[in-house]
């Protein structure tokens, strides 16, 4: 990604992306706060990720202390978020899109935890369960996007659904990356 691109033309392609995206918005205290803590998620994931691509794929269960240990950070880094989000103030829990990002942290933890069980157990499910964790991060990281984009634009505050994110916002441009990435 190069520094000089404008806002609205960078892309998000890595989950270290991501979080150097979220860096790179203006907002309030508490916009800010969600988006570090999304942030340093997102490196988390980025991190352990990283760690179980870069193992042997030779062995059908890659099962070494680094990947484990990743897992283990990750499956922390996903609860003291979950606690933070919980503690947010009164309007971002009336967004609508606060449930939606509420219920993908809980996906994203369980199969987190069911992946370092199925490392520390050394199962062959270990790969889907890798695997399911890949795509609830990215889920969980748009949904995310999507929460702060929202609160920023600061037009659902009566908890309505948003028909459609404006032209130009975060989640637009998350939106234009995977549908470019699925082809």
């Amino acid at each position: 990604m190069v520094a000089s691109r404008s806002r609205s033309q960078l892309t998000v392609q890595s989950f270290g992306d991501v979080s150097r995206f979220l860096r790179s918005g203006v907002a309030d205290e508490e916009s800010r706060q969600l988006r570090d803590s999304i942030g340093a998620l997102a490196l988390q994931i980025d991190d352990a990720i990283t760690t179980r691509r870069a193992a042997p794929t030779a062995p059908a269960v890659p099962d070494t202390p680094e990947i484990t240990r990743q897992a283990a950070n990750l499956m922390k880094c996903v609860r003291e978020h979950q606690l933070f989000v919980t503690g947010m103030g009164s309007a971002w829990h009336a967004l609508y899109e606060m449930g939606s990002y509420q219920l993908a942290l809980r996906s994203l933890r369980r199969a987190v935890e069911a992946w370092h069980h199925a490392l520390a157990q050394r199962s062959p499910l270990e790969g889907p369960a890798f695997d399911r964790v890949e795509l609830l991060s990215w889920r969980t990281l748009g949904e995310g996007l999507l929460l702060i984009d929202m609160y920023e634009q600061g037009e659902n505050v009566h908890s309505e659904p948003a028909s459609r994110p404006k032209p130009g916002s975060a989640w637009q441009r998350a939106l234009a990356w995977l549908r470019r990435r699925r082809k």
